[in-house]
């Protein structure tokens, strides 16, 4: 059996990826399990993991996590790490009388035992013996044999939304490919799926390739189609029914034992995630047709103060113009995408450039953004277009006096807030000037949305040249 991509990890990426599984074995042992590791070269053992099985009653009410062994000669766990071999005792003492079975198993990798596997088993609460019962034990005794020789079947890494479990259903699958065992919850999948009479006995191949053509992962013999792998991930999925298979080799002393086939019944996952692509392409779509609408709208306005001739009204129906194609903007980049935030550059690249087409009524305006803003929660991204939008405004209309210049917008982002500053090299501030004491209706919507936004706003002189900076201060959400 191939384990290249195992034997590329360190120790303690082996034991991650051990633990991100191991429920398979306390579900099937019907077992709680303690992950111990040696200390000090194996004077004293720490618990690092721990986890209780869903098919059975716990045999440790406590968390251990944490918890320290000194050298203890008699403690199970001390003699599997030193034997190198299964200690196994049993234990009423701690667990108010109730019978418990321990099981200390040495975890080897590369002739050296890495950490202590303990399984406690409340023998109480323990189910009567059925066919699934013995199905699960002996899987485990398998799982248990390839743990102390290194080979836990490790699953490639998956959605853990859709990853199975022992409980969703589980079959033994032999050498040459007959499927000996078959949980309840996987014959209520397959049935779904639509196979006809008994599951076990079938070849676990001919069967899933009828239920759905296309995989063809499987050959002639289950050991053949997995001997380049260790496990495989596959889904057979038709109109009103779907089910996630993982497919784990089973090698007892490097001979095949067969596989263990965990399979999920997902239709109900796969119905929703079908219902969030639609709304996802809904949203979409709404932001979409916002975005035509804001545009007809400043299409309108154009028209309209093409007809006015007071210079004063068509000056007015521009601003408003100007400040419903920045929401346009806004509403044009959420239709691209599904996230809830919005890369802000591109928008604040947008605004730069319908600011200078519409504001400079002579000469060129050259403005340009330094920074980056990352990225703007979208309930916010209008508020903030539509501030750039003013001050960019007011920077060419009262800095640059609407002729030729230059204007920067300089974002930063630390750990607390999101600072732009807004620079033009303009005339600068008029003497006396107090934002607090303006009436213009450029201002009046700035300090309106940044209060919105909980943040402050500070206009003053340029310190590197002339010119003003307007500053934006917006404490960052989580």
């Amino acid at each position: 059996m191939v384990l290249s991509h195992l034997e590329k990890l360190t120790d303690e990426a082996w034991l991650e990826a051990f633990v991100a599984q191991w429920h398979l074995l306390a579900d099937l042992s019907f077992s709680d399990l303690l992950l111990w590791l040696p200390r000090d070269a194996g004077e004293r053992f720490e618990c690092v993991a721990q986890i209780r099985p869903v098919t059975g009653p716990t045999a440790l009410e406590d968390d251990v996590t944490g918890e320290t062994i000194v050298h203890e000669l008699d403690h199970a766990v001390t003699a599997a790490f030193m034997s190198e071999q299964i200690s196994e005792t049993s234990d009423n003492e701690l667990n108010a009388g109730i019978p418990v079975d321990v099981w200390a198993v040495p975890i080897m990798r590369g002739g050296r035992c890495i950490a202590i596997l303990e399984r406690h088993t409340n023998l109480m609460g323990l189910r009567a013996m059925g066919a699934l019962e013995e199905n699960y034990m002996e899987a485990a005794g398998v799982l248990t044999s390839m743990l102390l020789e290194g080979q836990f079947p490790l699953a490639p890494p998956m959605d853990k939304a859709l990853a199975p479990k022992a409980g969703d259903g589980v079959l033994r699958v032999q050498p040459n490919g007959i499927i000996t065992y078959a949980s309840p919850n996987a014959i209520t999948g397959y049935r779904r799926l639509g196979a006809q009479g008994d599951i076990e006995g079938e070849d676990f191949g001919d069967l899933t390739r009828r239920l759905r053509h296309g995989v063809e992962t499987m050959g002639q013999t289950v050991v053949s189609d997995l001997r380049e792998q260790r496990s495989a991930v596959f889904d057979v999925e038709q109109p009103r029914a779907s089910m996630r298979f993982v497919l784990l080799p089973l090698e007892v002393a490097e001979t095949s034992v067969g596989m263990l086939v965990l399979c999920r019944d997902t239709t109900d996952l796969r119905r929703r995630d079908r219902m969030l692509v639609t709304k996802d392409a809904t949203i979409r779509e709404i932001h979409h047709r916002i975005k035509n609408n804001l545009q007809t709208v400043a299409a309108l306005l154009r028209l309209q103060s093409r007809r006015m001739k007071s210079e004063e009204g068509k000056e007015a129906l521009r601003d408003a113009m100007r400040r419903v194609s920045s929401i346009a903007v806004v509403h044009d980049t959420l239709s691209h995408t599904l996230e809830e935030d919005v890369e802000f550059d591109q928008v604040c690249d947008r605004i730069l450039r319908m600011v200078g087409d519409l504001a400079a009524t002579s000469g060129v305006v050259h403005a340009k953004r330094v920074g980056s803003f990352g990225v703007v929660p979208s309930d916010a991204a209008t508020s903030l277009a539509m501030v750039i939008t003013e001050l960019c405004q007011n920077a060419i209309e009262h800095g640059l006096l609407s002729s030729s210049g230059a204007l920067e917008v300089r974002p930063s982002v630390d750990a607390d807030s999101l600072v732009i500053d807004v620079l033009d090299g303009g005339v600068g501030l008029p003497e006396g000037f107090d934002i607090t004491k303006q009436e213009s209706l450029g201002l009046a919507i700035i300090s309106t949305l940044i209060k919105d936004l909980d943040g402050t706003i500070e206009l003053e002189p340029r310190v590197d040249g002339p010119g003003t900076r307007a500053r934006i201060t917006i404490p960052r959400r989580e």
